[in-house]
């Protein structure tokens, strides 16, 4: 008998500190990536210079003292938490002797792991072609060899140029894929307007609790984990709010700082949904130190997609972690949440309902029998809650559309209990 052991890959996180933002803030981010991929990071490196090196982004000495650390506690792999050209990692490579990966390459690894759909499937690889394309040229030697191939390369064209051109041809292939199901996506979210479906987007930082609070109001059973992206594909599913209303909740890809562009682009189909929801319900982590700065980060890329004019409801969630927390910064009025206990989740629903556009209204009715029209168009449009019939007429609990109340208005009893 042989046992495979299967060994965690021991990494080394590095950075440049050029004062554009907090680097140790950054790292324990790029931390948590890396234990999300398998990895255990057994050195952080930082160095403050007011630019990156161009030729392998961190200074010569500091990279030589890399190399010794390398050899001598066995680093498999070097994490950079910025984008790295291909001529720098080559360089790093050379001297360190140690595979080198960018934060985009990592975050990418990730998208690859968890993606399980076709449409997750096809935005990561996409985003992965776009990502390798341009640093073709940087690699070596390897891809400047002539081939005269038959039928699929010219006479004299170099590999790097064969290889750039099938990468734009697999890009080509695999957009036309995701239109396909772009197309649906958007039929659907048409259709749901044309019945008159309301829709709530689930948006926020990753591992804030967006598919657990989902799981929550819904039982979707989502997978849910104290992983970054653990949600890549959108789920919906609907629930019924406290004034009687029901609402498709959209659950979306987490957000994180300095998304990577090509990301952004092959994930725009999945974002827009929060772009054309009817209300947004923003949820942030209450037990982290940098709450308010997450939020940010989760407002801004709202605003570059065009959410600006819609309602956002925002939710502190992990509140059974901080039980003392007050609002923080500039989140005011949000409401104190916890998707694991359920505490204030009766709140959240209440502020959902109220910060939703106002499509139908609440009332009991006394309907005469020779109205019996008024009643089918209430229950086509609307919703009947609870009838009854009396001596006087049909009694009943409805949710009326706001284009048929005035009509049902003059039967109007009481409000609803």
């Amino acid at each position: 008998m042989i046992e495979n052991e299967i060994r965690i890959p021991k990494v080394m996180l590095c950075a440049v500190d050029t004062g554009a933002y907090d680097v140790e803030r950054s790292l324990d981010e790029l931390e948590e990536l890396a234990a999300t991929a398998g990895a255990e990071t057994a050195v952080r490196i930082t160095q403050k210079r007011p630019s990156f090196e161009p030729a392998t982004c961190i200074g010569s000495g500091r990279l030589e003292e890399m190399a010794e650390i390398c050899e001598r506690d066995g680093i498999d792999q070097i994490i950079f938490d910025h984008e790295l050209t291909a001529t720098q990692i080559r360089n790093i490579e050379d001297i360190c002797k140690v595979h080198t990966i960018d934060r985009t390459m990592l975050i990418l690894d990730i998208f690859a792991q968890r993606a399980t759909t076709r449409e997750g499937r096809l935005q990561v690889e996409i985003a992965q072609h776009r990502y390798r394309l341009p640093r073709l040229a940087g690699m070596g030697v390897k891809l400047s060899r002539l081939g005269a191939g038959i039928g699929t390369r010219g006479p004299g064209e170099s590999k790097l140029e064969t290889d750039k051109r099938h990468i734009r041809t697999r890009i080509a292939a695999l957009s036309g894929e995701l239109k396909e199901i772009e197309k649906r996506r958007t039929n659907q979210r048409a259709r749901r307007r044309k019945d008159g479906v309301l829709v709530c987007a689930i948006v926020g930082y990753t591992n804030v609790g967006k598919s657990t609070l989902l799981n929550t109001l819904t039982e979707a059973g989502v997978l849910a984990e104290n992983k970054l992206f653990a949600t890549l594909e959108t789920t919906s599913r609907a629930i019924e709010l406290p004034d009687g209303r029901s609402v498709m909740l959209v659950d979306t890809v987490g957000l994180i700082r300095r998304l990577p562009h090509h990301l952004v682009e092959a994930f725009k189909s999945t974002l827009e949904e929060a772009a054309n929801a009817d209300v947004i319900l923003h949820i942030c982590d209450a037990s982290a130190d940098d709450c308010a700065e997450q939020a940010k980060v989760t407002l801004e890329l709202l605003k570059e997609l065009g959410c600006e004019g819609i309602p956002v409801v925002t939710a502190l969630n992990k509140c059974d972690k901080v039980p003392y927390i007050d609002n923080v910064g500039s989140l005011e009025g949000a409401v104190k949440i916890s998707a694991k206990t359920g505490e204030g989740i009766d709140l959240l629903l209440d502020a959902v309902a109220k910060a939703l556009p106002q499509s139908a209204v609440r009332a009991k009715l006394l309907v005469p029998f020779s109205e019996g029209g008024l009643l089918n168009e209430i229950r086509t449009d609307g919703k009947i809650l609870s009838e009854e019939y009396t001596p006087d007429g049909i009694l009943c609990d409805a949710l009326i559309d706001v284009k048929v109340y005035p009509k049902a208005a003059i039967y109007k009893v009481s409000a609803p209990e």
